[in-house]
């Protein structure tokens, strides 16, 4: 058993172990994260021509020469997806634990995760600022562009399955859900992953043809000490930017005359929003807890990380997520209450000169 360190019961009133309210949080957008978690096993992992369809690859059922069947628990395999420097093992081994977990009713565990995931030989990583453009990387626009989200989705994998191991000495205060919603998570990234593989592939190019950078796993590093800190950082800013960029990034794809790709992205940003959506609940659900406001809670943990909020923001899928806009954008509070003013006192002076025009006729 691993001891719980002491800066985790910061969270928390008491060390006692308490029961997660089964009502939702009045901000969360239950109906999205209610038919998310209910759905099925999802199997479509490769991109036909009429959209996702079963991959013909199978999952693997052993890795090296041990049987992962040996292995008990749901941070047992987390650990060992983090340790896999091979990406389309990675994501296949992850629909495997995700798989299992969810037919044979594993335990949460407990593991000392490492402090990097494992990554292969290529590509090469860089600082964010000496990341190729588009024009310098060689490299097509759809390739480009499919090769940053491809990178994106492989650090989803590891940030979700990083989420499940670190923070496993905690499953006494969170409950097998907050591990299952994680889980879930990185199930969908890993197939997420196989998409962009495999429509590189198709194109002519692969992962690892030109240089990423590591701005989101340092991102996680922030937060390795503070459950609520990694729901702010990586949930609520760093997926939410992905329901920022989904959009724009499918338009560059239909301009440039990818539609087979620009489908593919538009699908994984559709998917995204249940993931914002699992970080609004679990953070609310610290909050109400810790007797904490949420929306200060949430402004204070990025202050106190330096985590740094841009936009412009897509507002209606982080409506749909359950996001609320005075967590991240007050000032458009403010923009519609003046525009809702501004209307009322047009209604108004409209009824009026309505008014005058018919009291002229009269007279």
């Amino acid at each position: 058993m691993i001891a719980t360190p002491a800066r985790y019961w910061m969270l928390f009133p008491s060390k006692h172990p308490f029961k997660l309210s089964s009502t939702p949080p009045l901000r969360c957008n239950y109906s999205v994260l209610h038919e998310w978690r209910n759905g099925p096993i999802n199997e479509n992992r490769s991109w036909g021509p009429a959209g996702p369809q079963p991959s013909e690859l199978r999952t693997p059922t052993s890795f090296g020469d041990d049987s992962t069947a040996s292995f008990s628990s749901l941070a047992d395999y987390a650990a060992l997806i983090l340790s896999t420097p091979d990406p389309l093992l990675k994501s296949r081994l992850s629909h495997l634990a995700f798989s299992r977990w969810s037919s044979y009713c594993l335990p949460v565990g407990v593991v000392c995760p490492p402090d990097h995931p494992a990554r292969p030989a290529r590509p090469i990583l860089v600082p964010p600022k000496e990341i190729q453009t588009h024009k310098s990387s060689g490299l097509p626009l759809n390739a480009y562009l499919l090769h940053n989200l491809a990178h994106v989705e492989l650090n989803a994998i590891d940030l979700a399955w990083d989420t499940v191991a670190r923070f496993s000495p905690l499953h006494d205060l969170l409950g097998d859900e907050f591990f299952s919603d994680f889980a879930r998570v990185a199930d969908d990234e890993s197939r997420h992953f196989a998409w962009c593989s495999q429509r590189l592939t198709e194109l002519g190019f692969s992962y690892g043809d030109m240089p990423a950078h590591n701005f989101l796993w340092r991102e996680c590093n922030k937060s390795s000490g503070d459950v609520a800190a990694r729901l702010a950082v990586i949930p609520l800013v760093q997926e939410a930017r992905g329901l920022d960029a989904g959009p724009r990034l499918v338009q560059k794809l239909i301009g440039f005359g990818d539609h087979k790709t620009s489908n593919i992205v538009a699908m994984i940003a559709e998917e995204e929003v249940a993931h914002v959506a699992v970080g609004v609940f679990w953070f609310t659900q610290l909050c109400q807890k810790m007797g904490r406001t949420p929306c200060d809670t949430f402004k204070d943990l990025l202050k106190g990380y330096s985590v740094e909020l841009k936009g412009p923001f897509n507002y209606a899928a982080r409506d749909k997520a359950g996001i609320p806009r005075d967590w991240y954008d007050g000032d458009s509070l403010i923009q519609d209450a003046t525009k809702k003013r501004l209307s009322e006192v047009h209604d108004r002076l409209a009824t009026i000169i309505s008014m005058e025009q018919e009291s002229s006729k009269l007279g």
